[in-house]
């Protein structure tokens, strides 16, 4: 086997999370070097951008060497579910990767992206942690907002209410 630059090396059916930035990319090793994943049409897989990925209502999945897709990104296994869920076995995660290379399948960068494709390929259960971790920091900056705002209104009806109280006053 040829040698890889990884911590240590990846087997059939590990995920391999590529950090792109602002987000992770995600591929699923099928040995022999090579990964399968699922991109936009017509993109160049080692500089993937997001924006890229926001426009698509479509990927396609490749089957490339790794170093193709890493490129110069920072990246590491990571079976991110195996504490939660029973992984498939290797020979089928490889089996069925294989299996999709060359189809087309519908996108959408919150409900079905990249991640969610290796993970329903490693056990069976689509899922973006990604996803959820943005989904929380909405709700976070939402409340957060929402509790300024409150305060700012609940400042605004003081100030009118202390201006009326002096009116009265003199």
């Amino acid at each position: 086997m040829a040698p890889t630059l990884f911590d240590s090396e990846p087997k059939p059916g590990d995920l391999i999370e590529i950090f792109r930035g602002f987000y992770q990319h995600w591929a699923i090793y099928i040995g022999e070097n090579e990964v399968v994943h699922l991109i936009p049409p017509n993109s160049d897989s080692g500089s993937l951008d997001l924006l890229m990925f926001m426009e698509s209502s479509t990927a396609t999945v490749r089957r490339q060497k790794v170093w193709d897709v890493i490129g110069c990104h920072d990246y590491h296994i990571n079976n991110l579910l195996d504490e939660e869920c029973e992984p498939h076995s290797p020979d089928v995660i490889v089996k069925e990767a294989c299996g999709m290379v060359g189809r087309d399948l519908p996108y959408n960068i919150s409900s079905n992206n990249c991640e969610h494709f290796v993970t329903e390929l490693r056990y069976g259960k689509p899922e973006s942690r990604q996803v959820k971790r943005a989904q929380t920091l909405a709700l976070v900056g939402g409340a957060a907002a929402a509790g300024v705002a409150f305060a700012v209104l609940g400042a605004a009806l003081f100030s009118s209410f202390n201006k009326e109280n002096n009116r009265n006053n003199k």
